[in-house]
């Protein structure tokens, strides 16, 4: 039922000036979100891998940024700076079209919320997804720590410092802080849709990115790399605190995108009439 009211709003939704409707959002949303769901499952690990991998580049380019400047820049400025390096990742990885968790919390989720996939579905994506993204992400913080400080272009105390950024908070703020921040990657998903060309993609990308930064939300998988290369380099992050942290971003993500994005962007658009019944 929920597939026909969608249709039916889409060929009764007057044309944009330009823009999509929410409908048609919706609609771009959930037939990507099922074309991932019908994926092969080797190419949704193999493409996981590479979203780890590539993603790795921000925390890297984030502790070149703090080798180089330390405390010469003050605070302020220096956050501002490496929170811009830590988005240049998420323009690799959403821009070379690879799989990220985070954005399928809420992209695979609508076509279940449609009833056009199963649980079981969106269960099988987000676990190859997650497993290849993990597992990526590790490779290469295992190499990066290896040869940046070797290479001399990194001090490890910029990976303790990125990573203890993530792991000083309690349990619950972390959830709630990964909440936040699959939140606002379940909305760059939607953002994604709605916008038509190359430039303002990566600038909505740069835009939201920078900001998870800035705040040092955390990112299950940008995370995965910041703290893993500090529990590598620092007796101060135990292997227990790592994986206390993925576990807990990992919820928090996955109910900020699937639940906050999804569900009610979902519901919005089905259940809530169209643009000129909400004005």
């Amino acid at each position: 039922m929920a597939k026909e009211e969608l249709d039916r709003r889409i060929e009764t939704e007057p044309p944009g000036q330009g823009q999509k409707s929410k409908q048609e959002i919706l609609a771009e949303e959930i037939q990507e979100g099922l074309e991932e769901l019908r994926r092969p499952a080797d190419g949704l690990f193999l493409s996981g891998i590479s979203a780890g991998l590539d993603i790795g580049f921000g925390p890297l380019f984030m502790a070149v940024l703090l080798t180089i400047v330390g405390k010469g820049w003050g605070d302020p400025l220096t956050r501002i700076v490496v929170a811009n390096a830590y988005a240049v990742g998420f323009i690799f990885v959403i821009g070379g079209r690879s799989e990220l968790f985070t954005e399928h919390t809420t992209r695979a989720s609508l076509p279940v919320f449609d009833g056009r996939a199963s649980v079981g579905e969106l269960a099988r994506l987000w676990a190859l997804v997650y497993g290849g993204n993990i597992l990526g992400g590790s490779v290469f913080a295992v190499a990066m720590v290896s040869f940046a400080p070797a290479y001399g272009i990194v001090e490890p105390s910029a990976f303790t410092e990125i990573a203890s950024n993530l792991t000083s908070h309690g349990p619950w703020l972390l959830l709630a802080g990964g909440v936040v921040a699959g939140w606002l990657m379940g909305l760059l998903s939607w953002l994604l849709t709605a916008a038509k060309e190359s430039i303002s993609r990566i600038a909505v990308v740069w835009l939201v990115t920078t900001g998870i930064g800035l705040a040092h939300l955390p990112h299950s998988i940008a995370g995965n790399v910041e703290v893993l290369a500090g529990t590598l380099v620092s007796p101060r992050i135990s292997f227990a605190q790592y994986a206390g942290f993925l576990a807990l971003a990992t919820v928090g993500n996955a109910v900020g995108g699937s639940v906050f994005v999804a569900l009610l962007k979902y519901g919005h658009v089905v259940r809530g009439g169209g643009e000129s019944e909400t004005g």
